[in-house]
């Protein structure tokens, strides 16, 4: 008889906690960094061709420096007293009204033809090119295409002509005539850009809304008022914002048309003026800040009263 021996199962003994690998820390640090890799070339851009020169303007508006001598001195806030102190330096602000109210055409314009195009209507796609298209030419073609155009006897002396309307009218020689003339252009060049925020910001609306206001027998009127308007707020905003700044600061086309003559000059005219002209390099650099502050305190006064409201149609 052989003695069996009964074999006690002992407990097995919990393996050894493996240790902690470095992978998952080194996903999350590449998952972190990997924004800023994606990010650093505009950053570099950025600060070298916007923030660097602001700087360096700032600096610059302190000095007396003429622009090419290498010598400059420091002088305080003087270019900015003589900037305040002398009030015809501002009064070129008064032509700004004229791109201020032609804004205004232009938004509306926009906006109107933005809400037409957005529904169906036979060659939209044609229209909405022709309406983008002058936004895509440069600015130097677009000022010299309209300076033929506004000449004794030009392009638009001729069109007149054809309707029986005899002008003899110098439209770049008196001070009204040429603002609202070049006021125009600038509703022409940049009515194609807030036609395209526009007509974004209304296909981006739920086609859904449409169906049920048809359903409940709103007209294309009542779709825009209830529907169309709350939805293109924000975008609406940008553009009034947009629409202010660059009233603010015209440069390109009354440059290259009038060279800022009979009465046409802006403030930014009047600054390259002083810099390139006058070699006021420092001066020239305070009132680039002034306008600057300006832009800055419009657009904090704009948003403070209309502030941005999360839209919800639904």
């Amino acid at each position: 008889m052989t003695d069996t021996t009964e074999k006690v199962a002992r407990p097995k003994q919990a393996a050894p906690p493996a240790p902690k690998s470095a992978a998952p820390r080194k996903v999350r640090l590449w998952r972190g960094l990997t924004p800023w890799l994606f990010l650093a070339a505009p950053l570099v851009l950025l600060i070298t061709f916007t923030y660097a020169p602001v700087a360096n303007m700032v600096a610059y508006s302190f000095t007396d420096w003429d622009g090419v001598s290498p010598e400059l001195s420091y002088t305080g806030a003087d270019n900015y007293v003589e900037l305040f102190t002398r009030p015809e330096l501002f009064e070129v602000f008064f032509v700004s009204g004229y791109y201020l109210a032609a804004s205004v055409v232009q938004i509306a314009a926009a906006l109107y033809f933005a809400t037409i195009l957005s529904f169906n209507v036979r060659f939209r796609n044609f229209f909405k090119g022709v309406l983008f298209f002058p936004y895509l030419i440069n600015g130097v073609a677009i000022g010299f295409v309209f300076l033929y155009f506004f000449q004794d006897g030009g392009t638009l002396d001729s069109v007149l002509r054809l309707f029986g309307v005899e002008s003899d009218k110098a439209w770049l020689g008196t001070s009204t005539s040429a603002n609202v003339s070049l006021a125009g252009v600038s509703v022409w060049r940049y009515m194609g850009l807030n036609f395209v925020l526009f007509l974004g910001a209304i296909q981006s609306i739920p086609g859904e809304l449409y169906e049920a206001a048809e359903l409940d027998g709103a007209n294309r009127w009542q779709q825009f008022r209830h529907i169309i308007a709350p939805g293109i707020r924000p975008i609406l905003s940008l553009s009034v914002i947009l629409s202010i700044s660059g009233s603010l600061s015209v440069f390109e086309i009354p440059y290259i048309m009038t060279g800022g003559a009979t009465g046409t000059e802006t403030f930014v005219i009047q600054t390259v003026k002083l810099a390139f002209q006058f070699n006021k390099t420092g001066l020239a650099s305070a009132a680039a800040v002034v306008l600057l502050l300006i832009i800055l305190a419009v657009t904090w006064v704009q948003r403070r009263l209309v502030p941005d409201e999360k839209v919800d149609l639904v």
